[in-house]
């Protein structure tokens, strides 16, 4: 039986886990805030993570646009624990990562970017 693309979606994220281990949890989320696939720890909500994820991309795009910075690339976020991090899938959807502290971003943004590509033919 073929997989549907949610579930291809899903697998590649976990891909992107398992080759990156300082990438904690990950999901695409659309930029309606709606969750597209999931590879978040079960403590997290997926509902609001993925709202939040939107409404930073949201901001993110008016900034570096009304800054005069052209397309944005990403978003990210430092706390004490690590990062979150946000990079456009296509023009509909947000890959949004948990990134340990500590961790090599530019790294991380490079598998970011193979991973947003790959999962831009899905969405």
């Amino acid at each position: 039986m073929a997989k549907s693309r949610t579930e291809l979606m899903i697998d590649r994220l976990r891909d992107l886990q398992a080759t990156t281990p300082e990438i904690e949890a990950s999901a695409v989320v659309s930029v309606d805030g709606l969750t597209i696939a999931s590879s978040l720890p079960p403590s997290s909500e997926e509902d609001r993570v993925s709202a939040m994820s939107a409404a930073m991309l949201s901001l993110g795009e008016r900034i570096a646009g009304e800054l005069g910075r052209g397309m944005l690339e990403q978003v990210h976020v430092k706390g004490y624990g690590g990062y979150v991090i946000l990079m456009s899938v296509g023009e509909e959807a947000v890959l949004t990562t948990l990134v340990r502290e500590g961790a090599r971003l530019g790294l991380i943004f490079l598998d970011m970017r193979r991973t947003a590509d790959d999962l831009k033919r899905l969405v």
